[in-house]
């Protein structure tokens, strides 16, 4: 009855009216929708946040803390079968029987029998039983005397000190070499070093001798450690990586470039570019870099890249687990194969076929996921629009795949980047114990001697044997090739 009575132009300025108010109400409830859609994508994320682990991200183990709570997701490794312990074969590392022992006690029946008090006879050995031992350890001190003649003619000739003894009190070579072993290679703060050498051998070494050892070591090992950086500027294939570490209660960065042979680790200020062309190891490269993936290193073009697979396992198996991405989980599975296959392969390679099946397996399920997770479109907003993070899996896997199946075409590049990986592990130890470096100048002798350690532990070298060495001035040189 209300509307008869309205005439045409009041209905048409309704009409209107409740056109605006659903088109507003239309743009609210689209506007809410984009606020649920965004709040749902950060639930998202913080649940993944919170349920990374050492296991499915590349958060380290130390990160996993102590919390009790629901089973871990499982291990990317596979049970062997095997019992614990030494396998059959197995050489043992228990000390060999020596036949020349330092000491020997007899240990001698009694001269009579306590049975009918006759004199026994001559005794003779029936069984051995060796103890292996340390001598009481103290400190030597060795006296220098310099004397001195003087001629008829009135000429006065003095003995001269050997080199290397230079003040009326010092160190010597051996000191000086536990010293920096214990700081350097076995990570002990330097006043637990310091307490160390005096309660193990009786010798006062204060903390500022500590420090001075290790400087010294530092200028003895830095022309050897540069022989290194130049090693592996022409070395075919080398692993590459970088990490966190504090200097001068600041984030630097440490670098690394490893073979199978070489160590050289150093310390600058930033992480990418600007870092690697200052060190100088990575634009040299010529051969196959296997690294983690990080952008930086696609800008030197003048060598062949490869991924490490085990990034990708972790990454996958995040996804097949808090996800529920089920493509992942088979790409992990056939990623794993084609590594077993290599591995128990004659000459470490997949032979043609065999790569183009896995390839071809690879892409099916590269499609399988790209459907089940499209490409967002543009926002409209300025910048690239927020994928999700199967999205960016996907479009890496894609865009590099032949730098994801190197391993199996090249002998010599191996799955996963674990030897770069492995050369940071110490440090990461180093400044969990002291805390990071007090100044920038301690933190580069700490890669140089850190660098010459790693790299004479790969090639069986007694490290604190060679240490001595180098405190005495000849510094043994590790092979380049």
């Amino acid at each position: 009855m209300v509307l008869k009575s309205l005439s045409h132009a009041e209905k048409d300025a309704l009409i209107l009216s409740l056109q605006a108010f659903v088109a507003e109400l239309q743009a609210t409830i689209a506007e809410q929708q984009k606020t649920i859609e965004a709040l749902r994508a950060s639930v998202t994320q913080l649940e993944t946040r919170l349920a990374a682990n050492s296991t499915n991200s590349n958060r380290p183990p130390s990160s996993d803390g102590l919390k009790k709570g629901p089973p871990k997701p499982r291990s990317l490794r596979c049970r062997s079968g095997k019992k614990p312990g030494g396998q059959p074969g197995h050489p043992g590392a228990s000390p060999a029987w020596e036949n020349n022992p330092d000491q020997i006690v007899l240990h001698e029946p009694p001269s009579f029998c306590d049975a009918c008090d006759a004199p026994l006879p001559e005794p003779s050995l029936f069984a051995s039983r060796q103890v292996f031992d340390l001598p009481e350890i103290h400190h030597v001190v060795t006296e220098h005397r310099a004397l001195e003649s003087q001629c008829s003619c009135g000429k006065l000739h003095r003995g001269t000190f050997p080199d290397g003894v230079d003040a009326p009190m010092q160190y010597g070579p051996n000191a000086q070499a536990l010293a920096v072993y214990f700081t350097q290679h076995q990570m002990l703060p330097v006043q637990r070093t310091s307490a160390l050498i005096n309660d193990a051998f009786g010798l006062p070494f204060s903390p500022a001798s500590v420090h001075r050892a290790v400087v010294d070591a530092a200028e003895r090992l830095a022309p050897t450690v540069d022989a290194i950086a130049d090693a592996l500027r022409a070395a075919p294939v080398v692993h590459a990586d970088e990490t966190g570490l504090r200097a001068e209660s600041k984030l630097h960065w440490l670098h690394t470039a490893t073979t199978p042979l070489l160590t050289w680790l150093g310390c600058h200020k930033r992480r990418g570019v600007e870092a690697m062309n200052d060190l100088g190891i990575i634009p040299h490269i010529r051969g196959t870099l296997v690294h983690d993936g990080c952008e930086s290193y696609r800008t030197f073009g003048n060598c062949i890249h490869s991924l490490c697979n085990a990034h990708h396992l972790r990454e996958l198996k995040a996804l097949a687990e808090d996800h529920g991405q089920q493509w992942a989980e088979q790409l992990g599975t056939l990623l794993q194969e084609a590594c077993h296959e290599v591995n128990i392969s004659a000459d470490a390679r997949l032979s043609p076929t065999q790569i183009a099946e896995h390839r071809l397996q690879y892409d099916a399920i590269l499609s399988i996921g790209e459907r089940e997770n499209p490409v967002r479109p543009p926002s409209g907003k300025r910048g690239r629009t927020k994928q999700s993070e199967a999205t960016n899996c996907l479009g890496r896997l894609r865009k590099y795949a032949d730098d994801v199946w190197r391993f199996s075409e090249e002998p010599d590049v191996p799955f996963t980047n674990n030897l770069a990986e492995q050369a940071l592990r110490m440090p990461k130890v180093k400044q969990k114990v002291s805390g990071g470096f007090r100044t920038r100048q301690g933190a580069d002798r700490f890669c140089v001697i850190r660098s010459y350690l790693d790299t004479m532990r790969k090639q069986g070298g007694n490290l604190l044997k060679m240490l001595t060495q180098a405190c005495a001035g000849v510094v043994p040189q590790p092979r380049f090739v």
